[in-house]
C-alpha cells in the first residue's frame, strides 16, 4: 500500500520484485563454482585446471563472477528502489560497499604480511616482487594510501576492487534500469565500446599501469546480470525462442573450444585458416574483448537451457558444497586468495611434482568447503535463535 502511494508504478513493481526475491539455487551453484574454478587457477600449472571453464572457451570464472553479482545486486535492492526510496536504496548498496571495502583492506594487510614473512624466512625476495608486494615492503607509508585508494594490489587481488567500483556506481544506473532498461543497457553498451575504442581505464600504482579488470568496460556485464533479475521476461523470451539460438549458441561454443584447444596444441591451431587468427587477437581481457563476452552469454544460454530452476541437479548432495560456497561468496572468496597465496608459497619453496600441485589444490578446495559449511552453520543458528526470541517475546 505504501510503495503505492510512492510512485504510480508501486503495485506493478512490487509484484516485479516479489518474483524476482525468490531465491534461484542456480546463483549459489554457479557462484560457488566460479569461487572454486578462480582458486583453481591461480594456482599455476595445476593439473586441476584442465576441469576449469577457461580451458574450453574465451571467457572464464571472472565473467560468472561479475555477472551473477550484477544479478544478486538487482535482487537484494530491487525490492526497495520498487518502493521508489532510491535515497535509502543507496544507503544500502554504499553499506555493503563499505564492507568489501574493509574486507579487501584488511585481506591485503594478510596477505602482504604473509607474503614478507615468507621472503624474510626463505631469503627469497623475489618472491615479494612475483607477488606484486615489493613496492609496499619497501615504501608502506606512500604505498597504504594507495591501497586505500585502491590503486595498489597484489597479485590475483583483482576482483574485489572490480566489484567493489561496479557496486558503488549501481545506485546511478539502477532507477534507469527499473524505469527505462533498454535505455540504460544501451548507455551501458555504449560506455563499454567507447571504453575499448579510447582505450579509457584507470590507473594504478606504481605508475605506468592499469587495472587488469577495466571497470567502464566489465560495467557491462554486470548491468547485464542486473537487467536479467529485474527483468523476467527477457529470459522467459530468450527460452521461447530456443529453437532458433540452439545451433548458432552450440556452433559458437563449439568454435570457441576448438580456437582454445589450439592454445595447447599446435595442431589443431594449423587448422583455423591464419587471417581469422588474426582477425581475432589479441583477446583482450581487461577491456573485456566482444569474443569473451559473447562466449559468456552463449555459455550462460547453455547453463539456463538445461539447467532449470527447479532442476533436481541444484539439489544434489554432491553439489551441495557448491551452493554453500556461493551462498558465502565474499568469505570464501577472501579465503580462496589466500589458500591460492599459500599453495603457491608451498610449489615454490618445495620440491614441485604433478601430486604436490594436485594435492594443494585439493586440500584448498576442501577448506574452502569446511569454512563455507561453518558459515551456514552459524548462519542457521542465528535465525533459529532469531526466531525463537521472537516467539518468546510474542
Amino acid at each position: 500500500m505504501l510503495a503505492a502511494l510512492q510512485c504510480p508504478w508501486g503495485p506493478i513493481l512490487d509484484r516485479r520484485a516479489e518474483a524476482v526475491s525468490k531465491r534461484d539455487r542456480r546463483l549459489d551453484l554457479f557462484r560457488g563454482l566460479a569461487l572454486i574454478f578462480i582458486f583453481v587457477d591461480h594456482i599455476r600449472g595445476n593439473p586441476l585446471g584442465w576441469f576449469t571453464i577457461r580451458n574450453y572457451g574465451f571467457s572464464d570464472a571472472t565473467e560468472i563472477f561479475v555477472f551473477i553479482s550484477g544479478y544478486s545486486a538487482a535482487r537484494a535492492y530491487g525490492m526497495t528502489a520498487a518502493s521508489g526510496d532510491f535515497l535509502f536504496t543507496s544507503a544500502r548498496i554504499w553499506r555493503r560497499c563499505w564492507q568489501l571495502y574493509v574486507a579487501h583492506i584488511l585481506l591485503f594487510i594478510i596477505f602482504a604480511t604473509h607474503v614478507a614473512s615468507v621472503s624474510a624466512r626463505f631469503g627469497n625476495p623475489m618472491f615479494a616482487e612475483e607477488m606484486n608486494v615489493a613496492s609496499f615492503l619497501r615504501d608502506p607509508e606512500a604505498t597504504l594510501l594507495q591501497v586505500l585508494l585502491l590503486r595498489f594490489r597484489p597479485l590475483n587481488m583483482d576482483v574485489l576492487p572490480l566489484y567493489i567500483v561496479l557496486l558503488l556506481a549501481f545506485p546511478l544506473i539502477l532507477p534507469l534500469l527499473k524505469r527505462l532498461p533498454w535505455a540504460a543497457l544501451a548507455l551501458s553498451v555504449g560506455l563499454w565500446q567507447c571504453t575499448r575504442a579510447f582505450d579509457i581505464n584507470l590507473h594504478t600504482y606504481p605508475s605506468g599501469g592499469v587495472w587488469f579488470f577495466d571497470p567502464s568496460a566489465w560495467q557491462v556485464l554486470f548491468v547485464l546480470g542486473a537487467l536479467t533479475a529485474l527483468r523476467p521476461e527477457i529470459p522467459a523470451r530468450i527460452a521461447a525462442r530456443a529453437r532458433y539460438l540452439d545451433i548458432p549458441v552450440a556452433g559458437f561454443l563449439a568454435f570457441a573450444l576448438v580456437v582454445v584447444l589450439g592454445w595447447k596444441f599446435p595442431a589443431v591451431e594449423r587448422l583455423l585458416p591464419q587471417h581469422l587468427l588474426t582477425w581475432m587477437y589479441p583477446i583482450d581481457k581487461t577491456a573485456l574483448d566482444p569474443l569473451r563476452l559473447v562466449h559468456f552469454l552463449c555459455a550462460a544460454y547453455a547453463a539456463a537451457r538445461f539447467v532449470k530452476p527447479e532442476s533436481p541437479l541444484t539439489r544434489l548432495a554432491a553439489l551441495r558444497p557448491l551452493v554453500v560456497c556461493g551462498r558465502h561468496s565474499l568469505e570464501i572468496f577472501c579465503l580462496g586468495t589466500l589458500l591460492s597465496l599459500s599453495a603457491a608459497i608451498l610449489l615454490g619453496e618445495a620440491r614441485d611434482s604433478i601430486v604436490l600441485q594436485m594435492a594443494a589444490a585439493a586440500a584448498g578446495i576442501a577448506v574452502m568447503i569446511a569454512a563455507a559449511g561453518c558459515l551456514d552453520w552459524y548462519q542457521r543458528r542465528e535465525k533459529d535463535l532469531s526466531a525463537s526470541r521472537r516467539g518468546g517475546n510474542a
